[in-house]
């Protein structure tokens, strides 16, 4: 008979249950049973070195949301599908042969940016907003033993680019694997949105 939770678990629950999983591949299976684009954009952010944030480190002025737990808050699991906003990641330009950086938002000037954020933050949950920080500081892994980048790679078929592998092979085999006419950002832009 499985199990049915009766509701999705906020991301600091998650990263609890993989915090006590006793071993690497129970620390795998609690990634995959939760597994949603959301929820893999978050981990994106949170562990692959070709993205960074476009934030200042360390500790970030806002006032913690103290409504309870699944009540007046919004959640890290919708809000994440925002969260290009305040990254920029490196992609290879195919016609200079040279990686540059693509803006998630290019439009957003750095106050705006940092706004928008404090105004995330101070949406969700307290204990998500905390998770928030700890990914934007790369430092997630300290809180939770065995959240890092290698178990995250493993849990959904990442390479050490944090590449879906079967994923580039299904689209070569469906003939898009080259894209011609399109400008580097327009390319980064529709892979960033899949």
């Amino acid at each position: 008979m499985a199990y049915y939770e009766p509701y999705t678990p906020l991301f600091h629950e998650i990263f609890t249950k993989v915090n006590n999983a006793k071993d690497k591949a129970k620390k795998v299976a609690v990634l995959r049973k939760y597994d949603s684009p959301n929820f893999r954009a978050f981990l994106m952010v949170a562990f692959n070195p070709d993205i960074e944030w476009l934030l200042p480190e360390g500790d970030v002025p806002y006032i913690e949301n103290d409504a309870p737990e699944g009540t007046e808050h919004s959640l890290l699991s919708v809000e994440s599908r925002t969260i290009h906003n305040y990254v920029k990641r490196k992609v290879n330009n195919p016609i200079a042969g040279t990686p540059e950086w693509v803006f998630g938002n290019a439009a957003l000037n750095d106050m705006k940016r940092e706004t928008m954020f404090i105004q995330l933050l101070e949406g969700l949950h307290a204990s998500e907003a905390k998770v928030l920080c700890l990914a934007k500081d790369r430092v997630l892994h300290r809180k939770y033993k065995g959240l890092n980048a290698n178990t995250v790679q493993q849990a959904f078929g990442w390479d050490e680019n944090f590449i879906d592998a079967k994923l580039v092979a299904q689209r070569n085999a469906a003939g898009r694997g080259v894209d011609l006419g399109r400008m580097p950002q327009d390319i980064a832009e529709s892979q960033r949105f899949g």
